[in-house]
């Protein structure tokens, strides 16, 4: 009983917590409060983010405030074709004063990195990201190096514009726990913008209602979620058809069924509850597997897309209903 009532002490915190992140942020960005949660729940479990959509809609803001408001490390990383994997990682340097090699941090070392543009970067530095991502460590010349904690990377990309990209490979792709789009803000929203970001940035005056100390609490919490077996049975069922689906060539791997589960569970602790319901896995279930799913050449054709084939394999197997 007493284990009960801690456990629903630290949902309500957790909710609480999560609400004045979110109301926060939404300073900084009117009309865009399901990208905002998203991100947040994104951080919560422990996973990284992908912003893709078009220019002037608000990605890089949304990365700087959320940074501020939980009181995080930031570090921005603007992807050129130019950009080496030693300045996403580090360098190890000899120095004259100590006579002895110094190993001296990359723009990877913060809580929060905003790699601007990903897509814009060369293969081999786009890959120095994967270690990172998956390990939360970086190695440098046979050293490893472990990173901050929390730690989340906010990647942003342009769909429009191609020339002079490189597409992210798939084993890039399944080490973000999540992909969005912000969308343009509705007209109600669109006119408060223009009246709040009137008088210069928003986010320098942004304060912080959180600390990293705070978060590290929730993605605690998170992790004790309850998830029932007939929920977990439900996501190897998707997992399972994704990857047998006649319009898709490659399904969800293990790490999206895991990511899958992580995400709801902070899902469920953001609404209060320590259990997860089907719910919180469909609303997750586009912006967690939609990006790992790759259609067969065929469906491409047939203008099918990896949305299409999700909606159709959620549509094909029954929710546990817990009876």
């Amino acid at each position: 009983m007493a284990r009960q009532r801690a456990a629903a002490r630290d949902a309500a915190t957790f909710a609480a917590t999560f609400e004045a992140v979110v109301e926060n942020v939404e300073q900084v960005l009117q009309g865009k409060e399901e990208a905002i949660r998203l991100a947040l729940v994104c951080m919560v479990a422990e996973g990284h983010l992908l912003i893709e959509d078009v220019p002037g809609v608000g990605k890089t803001s949304l990365a700087k405030s959320l940074a501020a408001s939980v009181d995080a490390d930031w570090h921005r990383i603007q992807f050129t074709p130019d950009l080496l994997p030693s300045d996403v990682t580090g360098v190890t340097v000899y120095s004259r004063s100590t006579e002895s090699f110094e190993f001296r941090p990359g723009g990877i070392f913060a809580n929060v990195v905003l790699g601007d543009e990903i897509n814009r970067a060369s293969p081999k530095t786009q890959s120095a990201l994967l270690e990172a991502m998956q390990e939360r460590q970086v190695t440098v010349d046979v050293t490893t190096y472990r990173l901050p904690s929390p730690f989340m990377v906010i990647a942003t990309q342009n769909p429009i514009e191609h020339e002079g990209t490189y597409p992210l490979p798939e084993s890039q792709l399944d080490r973000f726990l999540m992909r969005i789009a912000m969308g343009y803000p509705a007209r109600g929203a669109e006119m408060t913008m223009l009246d709040t970001h009137a008088l210069g940035s928003v986010i320098e005056d942004l304060e912080a209602v959180a600390t990293p100390e705070d978060v590290e609490a929730m993605i605690k919490v998170a992790r004790g979620v309850h998830v029932a077996p007939s929920l977990k049975g439900y996501i190897v069922d998707v997992a399972e058809a994704t990857r047998s689906h006649p319009s898709l060539q490659l399904g969800m791997s293990p790490r999206a069924a895991l990511a899958l589960q992580r995400a709801s569970r902070a899902l469920a602790a953001a609404r209060g509850r320590d259990y997860v319901v089907p719910d919180d896995l469909k609303a997750l279930a586009r912006p967690v597997l939609e990006h790992r799913l790759t259609p067969t050449p065929e469906a491409q054709l047939g203008g099918i897309n990896p949305a299409d084939a999700l909606d159709d394999v959620l549509a094909s197997i029954p929710v546990p209903t817990g009876r």
